[in-house]
């Protein structure tokens, strides 16, 4: 059990890299958010029932967890859509180092969401995610409407890890991921036609949009997606959140390397920022003591 443990983190730990690559994929795809989380859920779905035939997975799955699936993808794909309308409005590394409060509030709501006594050192860590995001926000504040879009995008992703780690046991990761991405694709697809954006513009794709689609879709969303769902069969909430805040590290070295970012940014920044990490690597070392 333990060495799954391991084995998982490490897995993860990937995968929260190819997380952060996406905000370098937000960033370069020139279509609005809403139509880019459309594309991403699209293609990813479309991956996953191609590949239906290879795996043999069973689909049949009782009702009301279809219906609870069905709603942790609407949950997913506000909080991209939010993600990547906060990359639009600000940039990557705002982006990113907002969503670390996510490990703040997860600390919090995870005891009460599973009965479970509240961990001191993970609201410790938590409260210096925070020190180090009240830092950024006081230096960045002509960024406000990103900061803002990226709030709401963290709060869909602690609904949706708390939600979903109830989840994970109850059908394969395939599934819960063919469903939930199902859910958010018909989601948004009512959304795109409630606001009259469902039309051949939709259809229209410049430059290099198609190629980046496509790696986020398959490689971002359709693979790492069901590997992030499997991990959490063996990792806490708190643990996959508290990783998660390695997407800003991953993300902001990208964007520096991509997007030539790091100019923009201050000093006080890297400071707040320099907290975010700083809890990230100390609850790792407790966590790896206490095992």
């Amino acid at each position: 059990m333990q060495k799954n443990k391991i084995k998982s983190l490490i897995h993860f730990h990937f995968i929260v890299f190819v997380f952060g690559f996406t905000a370098i994929l937000g960033s370069l795809i020139s279509i609005s958010s809403l139509s880019l989380v459309w594309y991403r859920m699209l293609i990813a779905v479309m991956c996953l029932l191609i590949i239906l035939p290879l795996l043999k997975k069973k689909l049949i799955i009782p009702k009301p967890l279809f219906l609870k699936l069905l709603f942790c993808g609407i949950l997913i794909s506000l909080h991209w859509v939010f993600f990547f309308k906060a990359i639009k409005a600000s940039n990557v590394s705002i982006t990113l180092s907002i969503l670390s409060l996510g490990a703040f509030m997860t600390s919090f709501l995870e005891p009460l969401f599973y009965k479970k006594k509240i961990i001191f050192y993970e609201v410790f860590f938590g409260l210096l995610v925070v020190l180090g995001t009240a830092i950024i926000f006081k230096t960045q504040f002509k960024y406000m409407e990103g900061i803002i879009y990226s709030l709401i995008s963290v709060i869909f992703s602690v609904l949706f890890t708390l939600i979903n780690g109830k989840l994970v046991g109850q059908a394969s990761s395939y599934t819960i991921s063919l469903y939930e991405l199902l859910g958010g694709f018909i989601t948004l697809s009512f959304i795109l036609i409630l606001s009259n954006d469902f039309n051949t513009e939709l259809f229209v794709l410049k430059n290099n949009d198609f190629l980046w689609l496509l790696i986020l879709g398959t490689i971002c969303t359709a693979y790492a997606f069901v590997v992030s769902v499997d991990v959490m069969k063996h990792l806490s909430p708190y643990s996959l959140m508290l990783s998660i805040n390695m997407e800003p590290i991953y993300g902001i070295l990208l964007a520096s390397l991509f997007l030539n970012e790091s100019k923009n940014m201050s000093y006080q920044f890297y400071m707040g920022f320099s907290f975010i990490f700083l809890a990230v690597i100390l609850n790792g070392i407790l966590k790896i003591r206490q095992k």
